[in-house]
């Protein structure tokens, strides 16, 4: 193997280019590849090539993650063996040509569905479709293109499971040659799953079937009452028993970095969101909590206009903390909403105490940034264990507080 650095090889003598979901296709090399004739793909369509168990795909802007676990966990509750893979944190290919498992739920990014050709899976799950990584796609038409190709190679047997309640979404559903099943938490729907009288309801087959309570559902969050329903809707086309998928909605508790429950400290409610990578994300969040919320944001824009979510931190935040490369951005739009209540952090520990200066007993300081972290740091994960060490500090703090105390009185 050749190795090699500061430049790349002449595209000459190759047959295939493996490109990394983080390298544009329209970057030189891959072009110049392209146009000798050489297959560029990426390591989805790689790993697709070896995989030997049906797959379920499931994309979208935001609740990918959370999704996708669930999804797995409703699985192995049947008693199947699950491999859960790709965008969530391991990579597919890594683990595909090992692979005995009954069913592969992997989580697909747009930037890996730009370089699929016969990507097939058994069933394609798109979430919902708003802007993000308008600096790679450009427009929100190339964006949604790309989520579009989940389905693409897609045919009779197969499932497309899509969000009846997004308008870009939606509009997919007479471009799959699959079975189209919709998802919806504000209509009654003829086939697909759906809320009616506070439950949710599976009608795959002519006959409603109830699965559980809405508000049994232990994931907080309108927008995860729609990761439930298309999980749920998902692994029923796979005939998991709606007991089973029951069972699993009222027990999950949700993924690392979404809505994460860090501490109350002083009766103040610590959540980590460092996922919510982008406005939609973010204004989802907030809708999460009917309390006052402090919110901590900014951080590397992708491309995207903060103005509604600026008028969702002023209907439900009682103030905003900024840093980051957009913290100034950020800051304006928020201003023009009406926002008064805005302090500006020169990093993430000075943002996290300011947001516990601000806050009150019975509020909530979150963290969900609108944006990426990699002005300050390598990922999302990075980003949210920061805040939930510096929180736990607080919790500590304010636990040897007590116990002194305590030891004094008891003198």
């Amino acid at each position: 193997m050749e190795t090699f650095f500061g430049a790349h090889p002449p595209a000459v003598g190759y047959e295939l280019l493996v490109v990394s979901p983080g390298v544009s296709p329209a970057v030189a090399p891959v072009a110049e590849a392209r146009g000798r004739g050489i297959e560029v793909i990426g390591e989805l369509e790689l790993a697709y090539r070896y995989a030997r168990s049906p797959i379920v795909a499931i994309t979208g802007t935001n609740g990918k993650t959370t999704t996708t676990a669930l999804a797995g966990e409703i699985f192995r509750g049947a008693g199947w063996r699950v491999l859960v893979a790709g965008n969530i944190g391991l990579p597919l290919v890594e683990v595909v040509e090992t692979d005995r498992a009954d069913v592969i739920v992997a989580e697909v990014s747009s930037f890996q569905l730009e370089t699929t050709r016969h990507f097939r899976p058994r069933v394609a799950v798109i979430l919902n479709v708003t802007p993000d990584h308008l600096d790679r796609h450009a427009t929100l038409a190339g964006y949604a293109e790309a989520k579009a190709r989940i389905f693409a190679n897609q045919g009779e047997g197969d499932a497309t499971v899509l969000n009846g309640d997004d308008r870009v979404v939606a509009a997919m559903r007479g471009r799959s040659r699959a079975r189209v099943l919709l998802f919806s938490r504000r209509h009654t729907l003829d086939r697909g799953s759906f809320v009616q009288g506070g439950r949710l309801v599976l009608n795959l087959h002519g006959a409603p079937t109830d699965v559980c309570g809405v508000a049994e559902i232990a994931i907080p969050g309108a927008h995860n009452l729609e990761n439930a329903l298309a999980a749920a809707t998902a692994a029923a086309f796979l005939d998991v028993p709606a007991p089973v998928i029951g069972n699993t909605l009222r027990e999950f508790r949700g993924v690392s970095h979404r809505l994460e429950f860090v501490a109350e400290v002083n009766g103040v409610t610590y959540i980590n969101d460092s996922k919510g990578t982008n406005p939609d994300a973010a204004i989802k969040a907030l809708e999460a909590y009917d309390r006052p919320v402090v919110l901590i944001a900014g951080g590397r824009n992708k491309g995207n206009d903060f103005g509604l979510f600026a008028a969702k931190i002023k209907e439900k935040a009682r103030a905003l903390v900024v840093l980051g490369e957009s913290a100034e951005e950020v800051a304006a739009a928020a201003a023009r909403a009406g926002v008064n209540k805005i302090a500006r952090a020169k990093d993430f520990e000075e943002a996290v105490y300011l947001a516990r200066e601000a806050a009150r007993p019975g509020d909530v300081v979150l963290l969900s940034p609108a944006c990426a972290s990699w002005d300050m740091f390598n990922n999302y994960e990075e980003r949210g264990e920061l805040f939930k060490t510096i929180v736990r500090g607080f919790a500590g703090a304010g636990k040897e507080k007590l116990e002194h105390a305590a030891a004094k009185n008891s003198r």
